[in-house]
């Protein structure tokens, strides 16, 4: 098992990002994955990233997943920062 954190970038300092963490929690558990962290990151002037951490299993790729993250609304981006191998 993999613990990865994705930063994902809205288009806009006003951007919600309480919705974009909904909508990507959804993704997530499309995947039969769940959050296990979740936390707001100050970029420059006034414009924040969400940060998750989610577990993924490591006999399957992330490609699908960052670019459903991709297509979320109001995302400009959504990347994979982390990767880390579960140990326990």
């Amino acid at each position: 098992m993999l613990l990865i954190q994705i930063k994902i970038m809205p288009k806009a300092v006003e951007t919600d990002l309480q919705e974009i963490k909904a909508k990507a929690k959804k993704v997530v558990e499309s995947f039969n994955q769940k959050i296990l962290k979740d936390e707001i990151q100050p970029i420059a002037f006034g414009l924040n990233a969400l940060l998750i951490i989610l577990t993924w299993p490591d006999n399957q790729g992330p490609d699908e997943l960052e670019a459903k993250l991709r297509k979320i609304k109001n995302v400009n981006s959504a990347e994979i920062v982390d990767v880390r191998k579960a140990i326990g």
